[in-house]
């Protein structure tokens, strides 16, 4: 009864999202298309009109790509779960295996390569298709499956031990396994923090000491203006994988580095350098990595207690396609894992607009930060080459935006600006 009650719930939810999502891109289509003609008043003097319908054209095409994506992945969640596809797959692979922990991580690892096959496609059309198109590709063929294989690698040698250990504590660890895993999980994201600076992120792309000294001295002018420590000025080659441009920092605590797009440093003046680090710094000043870390933290603890309550739940796992009674060996965490991380999405998917109100509200306040410690107009100035050069479109449906976009629109986001140099 509850089984039952449970997939007619997923189901009714999985078509919703599926309404809601074409309903959101096709006024997004349409509202980009209906000012595709003219660029909007504020920035009729800074951007060209080609580079207007670029980004309206680019806009467009990742939007229906993006609805056939959503379409393939929607018949694949329905194919591993209502019918029958894990539970097939579990038994495959405990005929190769046997009971025991080496079945369930050759069930992740089954599930994942499965995964990764049904998008491969999809990326490499994504990058030597769509972004080609449109001028953005620099990679080629040889790079994708060189990055693809280094990150099948690096999820090996990290995912399994972790998930070897998480296995290991919702079998042996009791009713309060997932408060033990939950700590577990925070400090492997915390120790990602340290080391993706200096471990895993120089494993894709080449990290270079900032060389022009001008700029050097203006940047940490403005790190010494606002208090901030970092362990050093960097440029990324991000021009061989692609022509988009961005800079941030990373790492935590003592290691803490800004990093520069090479794309950026070629197009932007040393003074919108500064004004676009000054946002990104304010981020940091005004606390909102803390306030992002906790919430993810505080996220998680929630789904993991969720995830321990259904892990005993039998109608979790019919409602889902899986008989639990049929599945080999004593238990399947695995299994559980695997549904837990399918359906989440479809039942989540309506609260994205509560997490962009969050983050928007940072983003004005990070803009207001850097204009408190460069001109505004800098900044400005740097963001209007940066959506000309990334293709983003300054006409985005509104609705759409408040679903998906973590950033304010343009103009909004200008005009603010703008008073603030006022």
């Amino acid at each position: 009864m509850y089984s039952l009650a449970f997939s007619i719930l997923f189901v009714s939810f999985i078509i919703l999202t599926l309404i809601v999502r074409f309903w959101l891109a096709s006024r997004h289509i349409r509202h980009v298309l209906a000012h595709r003609s003219a660029v909007p008043a504020e920035f009729a003097e800074k951007i060209p009109l080609a580079a207007h319908q670029k980004a309206a054209d680019y806009t467009v095409a990742r939007t229906k790509f993006g609805l056939l994506t959503l379409l393939v992945n929607t018949v694949v969640l329905v194919g591993f779960t209502l019918l029958g596809g894990l539970q097939w797959l579990s038994v495959e692979i405990f005929k190769l295996t046997g009971p025991g922990m080496l079945y369930q991580l050759a069930l992740l690892a089954a599930f994942a390569a499965v995964s990764g096959i049904i998008d491969l496609p999809f990326d490499y059309y994504k990058q030597f298709g769509l972004e080609q198109r449109f001028g953005f590709n620099k990679m080629t063929p040889g790079l994708f499956f060189a990055d693809m294989v280094k990150g099948l690698l690096l999820g090996a040698a990290i995912g399994l031990p972790l998930v070897w250990v998480m296995l290991t504590l919702m079998e042996k660890s009791g009713n309060l396994w997932w408060l033990y895993a939950w700590l577990v999980w925070s400090g492997f994201q915390l120790l990602m923090m340290v080391l993706f600076p200096t471990v895993i992120a120089p494993l894709f792309n080449k990290f270079t000491p900032l060389e022009d000294q001008s700029l050097k001295a203006r940047i940490e002018g403005l790190m010494s203006r606002v208090g901030f420590a970092s362990k050093g000025l960097f440029v990324m080659d991000g021009s061989k994988r692609s022509a988009h441009g961005n800079a941030y920092f990373s790492g935590f605590g003592a290691n803490k580095r800004i990093v520069f797009f090479d794309t950026l440093l070629s197009r932007l003046q040393p003074q919108e350098i500064e004004a676009v680090l000054a946002h990104e710094l304010g981020h940091f000043k005004l606390k909102h990595i803390i306030k992002r870390i906790s919430m993810m933290f505080a996220i998680s603890l929630a789904f993991l207690a969720l995830l321990g309550y259904l892990k005993n739940q039998l109608w979790f796992y019919t409602g889902l396609g899986v008989d639990p009674l049929l599945l080999p060996g004593q238990g399947n965490d695995a299994m559980v894992l695997l549904l837990f991380m399918l359906v989440l999405p479809v039942f989540t998917f309506l609260f994205g607009p509560l997490t962009s109100i969050s983050s928007r509200k940072h983003e004005f306040e990070a803009d207001a930060f850097a204009a408190q410690h460069t001109d505004a107009r800098d900044l400005v100035s740097a963001l209007v080459k940066m959506y000309e050069d990334n293709a983003s479109t300054l006409t985005p449906d509104p609705l759409h935006s408040a679903f998906y976009d973590s950033h304010p629109p343009a103009s909004v986001r200008i005009r603010h600006l703008h008073a603030a140099a006022a």
